[in-house]
């Protein structure tokens, strides 16, 4: 594509590789050239914390916010009572209004790092959607909004046609959600002026709905933009690790394991996640990128510290570093390690050296751990481990012990 974007958000989305698709760039162009655009993106409240499979979406509405414009982080209070069906091969777990309050408060925690929530003019706004469909009357709903709907068109979405082929069961609650998720566009517009939805490329169906539905009842000009899905260069989804999701919130991932993470990237991926992830130059971010051999590791420090100041701040990316220093180079025990912290009870009469690998979460079960010990993979204080019959007493946990899997992953246990 050579569409050259005049104003500074485009730019940004095109020149960082934000852009996947865009219904209509030039015009959605000229609207951010002549003044505040709202946009949104929508969450739901499933978990307590996004995760760092969000991070583009967020990343998205910081740069909105910071080249003049209005974020909407739309929480999902509503439709998380019904479930987004996009590339699930099952149904979501229902969830109650409590979970979700609980969630939403949480997710609340991590959007205010990276958005500014104030009165200006480019203010960022929370807004749930059980505002309005929590609402609804149903028979008002069908008529008014249910019409414009075709069944035809429904079933020939990928997200919905894959399910069917697969002959895996979707239920007419789920099948409501691209209405409601329409829905929540028409209502953003009507209500706040929003005139821009952006998501990952999967939910490309879902904003074409919401656009074809406001132009049909309001009929007012509104725009889609949508970003890449991304995996690694291994082909692994992103925000997923060995040890499980990297979540956003300090108190389900301490900010040293989330500054590992990025630390741990490859080199393929570190020229590419310094643009879409951190606020550096894209000069500076492709000489970064280019670097080879033992200079790409300095990337991935600066890489590392860049996406945690901007999450945790400047202090957490400083103590994460130093104590990953501290770990690898001088093979100390650093402060910020991920700690396991045992009582007496939990101690017994001793417990397996297979046990506290699986507690500390550096094996997924004790099988994993005893594969890990046949390998040579496993230290204890840094001196390789070699039995996987090994008990821990007390005696042995007088002073922190230090476990390690390979050479990256590691964590402290102490009897509390």
């Amino acid at each position: 594509m050579t569409y050259h974007p005049k104003s500074e958000f485009m730019s940004v989305m095109m020149s960082r590789g934000f852009l996947a698709d865009c219904t209509d760039y030039q015009a959605l162009d000229e609207a951010l050239s002549n003044g505040v655009v709202p946009a949104y993106i929508g969450f739901d409240a499933t978990a307590k914390s996004l995760h760092v499979g969000s991070l583009i979406q967020i990343m998205m509405l910081r740069w909105l916010q910071k080249t003049g414009h209005k974020p909407i982080t739309l929480m999902g209070g509503g439709t998380t009572k019904v479930g987004d069906p996009s590339f699930r091969a099952d149904e979501r777990p229902l969830l109650g209004p409590e979970q979700i309050d609980a969630n939403i408060a949480g997710i609340r925690q991590v959007f205010s790092a990276y958005l500014d929530y104030s009165d200006a003019p480019n203010g960022a706004m929370m807004i749930n959607n059980a505002e309005w469909l929590d609402e609804l009357n149903y028979l008002d709903f069908l008529r008014d909004i249910g019409r414009h709907f075709s069944i035809n068109r429904m079933l020939a979405f990928e997200s919905v046609k894959s399910r069917l082929d697969r002959e895996q069961s979707l239920s007419f609650l789920e099948f409501n959600y691209m209405i409601l998720q329409a829905y929540d566009f028409l209502e953003l517009n009507r209500r706040y002026g929003c005139v821009l939805q952006m998501g990952g490329s999967d939910q490309w169906g879902n904003i074409v709905n919401g656009i074809d539905l406001t132009r049909r009842v309001l009929d007012h000009q509104i725009f889609g933009l949508t970003s890449p899905l991304l995996t690694t260069s291994d082909g692994k989804k992103m925000g997923k690790s060995q040890s499980g999701a990297i979540w956003l919130n300090p108190d389900m991932l301490s900010p040293y394991e989330f500054w590992q993470f990025w630390r741990n990237t490859t080199d393929a991926d570190t020229g590419r996640f310094l643009k879409l992830y951190t606020e550096l130059p894209v000069e500076e971010c492709d000489r970064l990128g280019a670097l080879e051999g033992s200079e790409i590791n300095a990337a991935k420090i600066i890489l590392a510290n860049e996406v945690t100041t901007l999450l945790h701040g400047a202090e957490a990316a400083q103590a994460a570093e130093a104590t990953a220093r501290e770990v690898f180079e001088k093979g100390g025990v650093g402060d910020d390690l991920p700690t396991v912290t045992l009582s007496a009870d939990d101690l017994g009469d001793g417990i397996s050296i297979v046990q506290l690998f699986v507690r500390a979460g550096l094996s997924k079960s004790g099988k994993d751990a005893k594969r890990l010990i046949g390998e040579n993979g496993a230290r204890l204080n840094d001196a390789p481990l070699e039995n996987p019959g090994l008990i821990i007493d007390a005696d042995a946990l007088a002073t922190p012990i230090k476990l390690s899997a390979g050479k990256k992953r590691h964590a402290l246990v102490q009897l509390g």
